[in-house]
């Protein structure tokens, strides 16, 4: 019991670390992108700590962790054509129009 109230406050901090995190990214898509992968993988320990608990519904897990990975990959994407358009990841390079 001490290891899943442990890894729900792992969770926890996770998402609230997450959360201030892309709240205070304002200048590269790269840190919004990792800051939005650790609020997605707090949650995803949230949610898994408390499917332990009840011990049901476990592919439910399995399913957020999935359109995680499809979340990341959409974002790589857009990152990628970012840099190859206008030459830097900075989210003020949107600004001017170049891409």
């Amino acid at each position: 019991m001490v290891s899943v109230v442990s890894l729900l406050g792992a969770g926890v901090i996770g998402v609230m670390l997450g959360g201030i995190c892309l709240v205070s990214q304002r200048k590269s898509l790269f840190g919004v992108l990792l800051s939005m992968e650790v609020f997605t993988l707090g949650v995803y320990t949230t949610i898994l700590s408390m499917f332990w608990v009840l011990a049901e519904l476990g592919s439910l897990c399995l399913i957020f962790l999935a359109f995680g990975v499809c979340e990341a990959a959409l974002g790589l994407s857009v990152l990628v054509s970012l840099v190859r358009s206008v030459g830097s990841d900075y989210v003020s390079g949107l600004v001017s129009g170049h891409f």
